[in-house]
């Protein structure tokens, strides 16, 4: 398996962001990202996918799209749109026909930030998910960098805090989103995984003095999905951009947390006589299975199948965990950085079936 790190949702002079296409290249090329996914609000940007040099970095950029019904107000119900390849804001006020869409164009939909909080010292409301009677979607986004804002800034002086130093923010997902996933995993539900930077380069002037605050630099350097691919990127658009959202879609991937350490290296498997499973795949129990676990760095290693904790670790850099039970099996890591204790690492499911 071939490793890739790529960064997904980030906005743009196109909608609500302050920086443009070649403000975000520049920023994805100095953080070594192998490709960015750009989600301008309400507008699909055609034209402008390709691969990017800066200096001896090469960068694949791609356009997808967040989606909501601009009428409803308060604001719910963001999708994030891959793969679509047209616009499909048109179908936002109605959520089953727009996931309906997207499934019909080849499209990958993804529910954003769908367990959020207010900010109210900033009258910011929350922007969940609401609608979940529908059916259909590829999966959520587990941790969005910047939504986690709203939820550790109690205070006005914690907001500042937080503003002026955004390395302080990431903590881990949303406990209720943790919680949806893997109710619904249990529930036989295969639903993939991803993690948001929600970047918007947010510029504030004050007199003489513009500041940017969270720029795309800092989500580059920190909440990522590190995608497995069966062979490399080729620099063919069409051809990488298939592999890349098909891993999307299969879940053959991991969220990592970036800033305390790098994740890359991480693997999660689990093997029988057999086969070897990787994240987003199905295995058999034949005569049992193990699970293997390693890390880049020695850290926190949780083993959680169908929500409840198998195993937990204090700092370990692997780990070898047979079982015998069916279930969606996932690894959840953490690393101490800042003085806390935080999420590292965040991987999709195996799916474990019972032989016939």
């Amino acid at each position: 398996m071939e490793e890739i790190t790529c960064n997904i949702h980030m906005h743009t002079t196109y909608s609500d962001g302050f920086g443009t296409y070649s403000t975000i290249i520049d920023a994805a090329a100095q953080a070594g990202l192998d490709v960015v996914i750009i989600t301008d609000h309400n507008v699909w940007v055609n034209g402008l996918e390709g691969y990017y040099s800066r200096g001896k970095k090469r960068v694949l950029v791609l356009t997808g799209e967040e989606v909501h019904n601009q009428d409803r107000f308060p604001q719910k119900n963001h999708m994030l749109v891959l793969g679509a390849e047209s616009e499909v804001a048109i179908y936002a006020s109605v959520p089953q026909e727009l996931i309906d869409t997207i499934h019909q164009k080849g499209g990958l939909s993804f529910l954003a930030h769908p367990d959020e909080v207010a900010l109210e010292l900033v009258h910011e409301d929350d922007i969940s998910w609401v609608d979940w009677e529908t059916a259909g979607y590829t999966g959520f986004e587990l941790w969005n960098n910047f939504s986690e804002l709203k939820t550790v800034s109690h205070t006005p002086f914690q907001l500042l805090l937080n503003v002026l130093d955004p390395s302080r923010i990431a903590t881990s997902p949303s406990k209720a989103t943790l919680e949806r996933w893997d109710s619904l995993l249990t529930q036989g539900r295969h639903l993939s995984v991803i993690g948001g930077a929600d970047a918007h380069a947010l510029r504030f002037k004050i007199g003489p003095i513009t500041k940017t605050i969270f720029p795309y630099q800092y989500h580059f350097s920190a909440i990522n999905n590190h995608l497995l691919l069966p062979e490399p990127l080729s620099g063919n658009l069409q051809q990488d951009k298939k592999m890349i959202y098909n891993s999307l879609a299969k879940g053959s991937s991991f969220i990592g947390y970036d800033l305390p350490a790098s994740t890359r290296g991480f693997t999660f498997s689990i093997s029988n006589e057999e086969y070897i499973a990787n994240p987003g795949d199905t295995i058999t129990l034949f005569r049992g299975a193990t699970i293997q676990v390693k890390l880049p760095a020695p850290a926190e290693i949780n083993l959680i199948k169908d929500g409840v904790l198998l195993y937990s670790s204090r700092r370990l850099d692997h780990l070898a965990y047979p079982i015998t039970e069916p279930g969606a099996y996932r690894v959840e890591c953490k690393t101490e950085f800042m003085g806390k204790l935080r999420g590292w690492i965040y991987s999709n499911p195996i799916y474990v079936v019972k032989e016939n």
